[in-house]
């Protein structure tokens, strides 16, 4: 189960809600398990969950006809599933079908409520919903049809709850703390690959086809690959190029893929050959910023709290003129989860968040410096979810 359903139903009964719809594609796989691919891939496809409140009747999917192929193959238990437009499935009846194929046929023949909102309507109706207070996630969608849920459920309450939602998957479950280790530990594994073949005379892009094909193989998706070095490291957003390493070259990796669905988000730092001084300093800097958030964070603490600590220790250690604007935030299904690490942020830390803390430099004409841990918080504190060590590597 990926839904913390005891956080989710009390947030929805503080606010009043009978019932919530999930649109955004992270908070459809939450709910459900469906991971609709339409969605994740582009923008303007729509997919929901309806989730009612204990004893106002079961979830239901809405799906578009052309992704049912999803529901036979993944681990989907909602068995009411509504399905809208046209999609062209034909069928060898000469041929028996597997459990999944079974499925997904027997949903082919279902109606086709035309389109998402009248099926997603639909199943409100069935459970007696029409007059009850609806929580929509407005991320996923489109204007149009939020207008028209609205109008053609003119009894219907319908609110905004995509906070609903962000507040429900801020404590994660046992299966995706499970699913966020194994994601962290993909990223390592291709951050060893790349560094692996990592020497002066190569490109920052053949670091990038290491680091992806180790992702891929460990069966991870590559997200997100800022792999650069020299001067270009400074690029906080910087994705690889043709440029050449040399000796004394800044690599720095800020990367994750997507393992199960769930992110990584890591960050480590290499030297071809032998670092400066200047590198050494300002890397365990930035480093001792990282440590004392693993001394600090413990439930009740406040994030704005730690972000303060961090920064400031930075400073003490070596770089009096840090500025950040945040040093981590939450992940999951989304790399950015709750809570944030910002000097303006009221969250505090709560047993079973998951979080990546970071202390980035980028100094145009010099390097980037990064280090990136995820953490998982737990009674007494935190513990790592890392394998590999955010030490100054030297490489080739």
């Amino acid at each position: 189960m990926l839904m913390n359903e005891a956080r989710l139903f009390d947030r929805m009964k503080s606010e009043g809600m009978d019932a919530i719809v999930a649109t955004a594609p992270e908070n459809v796989t939450y709910s459900s398990g469906f991971w609709a691919m339409s969605q994740w891939i582009r923008r303007g496809p729509q997919a929901y969950v309806l989730t009612s409140a204990p004893g106002r009747g079961p979830q239901a999917v809405i799906a578009s006809t052309g992704t049912l192929d999803l529901i036979g193959d993944q681990d989907v238990s909602i068995r009411d599933v509504r399905r809208f437009g046209f999609f062209a499935i034909e069928r060898d009846e000469s041929v028996e079908l597997d459990e999944g194929e079974k499925r997904v046929a027997e949903i082919c023949e279902s109606e086709d409520y035309g389109d998402p909102v009248s099926a997603l309507v639909a199943a409100i109706k069935d459970r007696n919903l029409e007059s009850a207070v609806i929580g929509v996630d407005e991320i996923g969608i489109t204007p149009q049809y939020y207008d028209k849920l609205v109008e053609v459920l003119p009894r219907a309450t319908i609110r905004r709850a995509a906070s609903v939602f962000r507040h429900a998957r801020a404590i994660k479950t046992a299966e995706e703390v499970r699913r966020l280790r194994r994601s962290a530990r993909v990223a390592e594994l291709s951050i060893d690959a790349a560094l692996a073949v990592a020497r002066a005379g190569i490109s920052e892009r053949e670091l990038a086809y290491a680091f992806h094909a180790k992702t891929i193989s460990e069966g991870g998706m590559p997200v997100l690959g800022v792999i650069c070095t020299g001067p270009r490291s400074a690029m906080s957003s910087g994705q690889p190029g043709d440029r050449i390493l040399r000796a004394g070259d800044v690599i720095r990796f800020d990367v994750g893929g997507r393992c199960l669905h769930y992110r990584a988000d890591i960050a480590r730092i290499a030297v071809v050959g032998s670092a400066s001084e200047k590198v050494k300093k300002y890397h365990a800097a930035i480093r001792a910023g990282l440590l004392r958030a693993y001394e600090l964070i413990k439930p009740g603490v406040k994030t704005a709290d730690v972000f303060n600590a961090v920064v400031e220790t930075v400073r003490k250690e070596g770089m009096p003129h840090y500025r950040r604007n945040h040093v981590g935030h939450g992940i999951g299904l989304d790399g950015y989860d709750a809570p944030n690490l910002t000097p303006g942020s009221t969250e505090v830390f709560e047993e079973g968040n998951c979080i990546c803390v970071e202390t980035p430099y980028y100094e145009m004409g010099f390097a980037g410096l990064q280090v990136e841990d995820t953490m998982h918080v737990t009674r007494d504190g935190v513990e790592s979810l890392m394998s590999t060590s955010s030490e100054l590597r030297l490489v080739g």
